[in-house]
């Protein structure tokens, strides 16, 4: 049996751990059939893969251009580790699949910091090695044990100006009020940030927001429901409710809505105040193939500003190392989450809080607007 066939049967086995078609036991014992000193050819192929490849997890779509294009080129010129992309999208969930089944494939993730918090501590994903990593290179307070702050992004009110004319909502507590801003309303299935905007729409202070008084927001979140038209789940979601008109003003990604502005020919605009800053990070799965010291190596050159910058330029990110705010161009500069013009009117989320509570306020949040 030549080495090629060997590893062509070696990953098709692999491939079926990964899907729970076969235990890692029986992954073991059918390789050990097909070749004799097998485990020795898994070590061989492992190690194949530490030197050679990385595999990035992100949410798809144009994010898998993107990050090709402003890391993964870069670090295969810089070390000759070829870095592919995966558009899989690395929930909480499919990463603890992958830790789990024994034989990850994925290396680095895209992911919410509270996941990777919550999941660190359960000794699914590694620690940042902040020797490698470096802290300067991000903004303060974004910096997690088992995350590195990547890129921001915000959840912020756009509105219909057609309907407002001179009249803009200028906070959360405008969103809320149909009486002043009539018209039917849309907000994030998932419930990030969808506390924090009924909490400040009744009153609560920015700094008295956490820890979040979930009952208070669910129920004025139950309160509203008559108001709202649909609950998106994704961006073009998002986009659409506003451009066809359904909806008069909806809390949405930043991202997303410089492209609804753009779309509409500037009838739908969009505000910061209030805005809900969001950061998105990267995460490496404990055991992942590429081994956790060339995926800390990733991570760092991923701080590079230059490199940032394209991803703004193709994904409107907001950057993580502030050394990129003096790159963007001033006429992008309001598109900038965390420029600081635009952050220092917005609330960022509190990943701690999320990483304890998420998943229960979301299973209550979700009761609510599936009642």
């Amino acid at each position: 049996m030549n080495e090629a066939f060997q590893k062509y049967c070696l990953e098709i086995l692999a491939e079926k751990v990964k899907r729970g078609q076969i235990t890692r036991r029986r992954f073991a014992q059918l390789a050990a059939m097909l070749f004799a000193g097998g485990p020795m050819a898994l070590r061989a192929t492992r190690a194949s893969a530490e030197a050679n490849q990385l595999v990035f997890v992100n949410w798809g779509g144009d994010a898998v251009t993107a990050y090709d294009k402003a890391y993964g080129q870069p670090f295969q010129q810089e070390t000759g580790i070829v870095v592919k992309q995966d558009g899989s999208g690395p929930t909480e969930g499919a990463i603890a699949a992958q830790f789990k089944s024994g034989a990850p494939s994925w290396d680095i993730v895209d992911a919410d910091p509270f996941s990777a918090l919550t999941l660190g501590k359960q000794g699914m994903v590694e620690e940042i090695d902040y020797a490698v990593v470096d802290k300067n290179k991000m903004r303060p307070g974004f910096g997690w044990d088992y995350a590195a702050s990547s890129y921001f992004f915000s959840y912020v009110i756009a509105y219909d100006s057609e309907k407002y004319g001179d009249q803009a909502p200028k906070s959360m507590a405008d969103f809320f009020d149909v009486k002043t801003f009539p018209g039917k309303r849309s907000l994030y299935k998932w419930g990030s940030a969808m506390w924090e905007a009924a909490l400040l729409g009744d009153g609560v202070k920015p700094e008295e927001l956490y820890p979040l008084d979930l009952k208070r927001a669910h129920d004025k979140i139950a309160a509203f429901k008559e108001n709202v038209v649909a609950y998106w789940g994704g961006g073009s979601e998002s986009q659409s409710l506003l451009l066809d008109g359904e909806a008069s003003m909806a809390l949405v990604w930043s991202t997303r809505a410089s492209l609804i502005e753009q779309d509409s020919g500037g009838r739908i605009k969009f505000i910061w105040d209030q805005g809900l800053l969001s950061p998105g990070a990267m995460a490496v799965i404990k055991g992942n193939p590429g081994g956790r010291d060339t995926a800390m190596k990733f991570i760092a050159s991923a701080q590079d500003p230059q490199k940032q910058l394209v991803m703004f330029d193709i994904l409107g990110q907001g950057p993580a190392n502030p050394a990129t705010d003096a790159l963007i161009p001033d006429d992008k500069k309001r598109f900038n989450p965390v420029d600081p013009a635009n952050m220092s009117k917005q609330i960022p989320l509190n990943m701690e809080w999320y990483a304890e509570h998420y998943g229960p306020a979301l299973d209550e949040f979700t009761k609510i607007i599936s009642a």
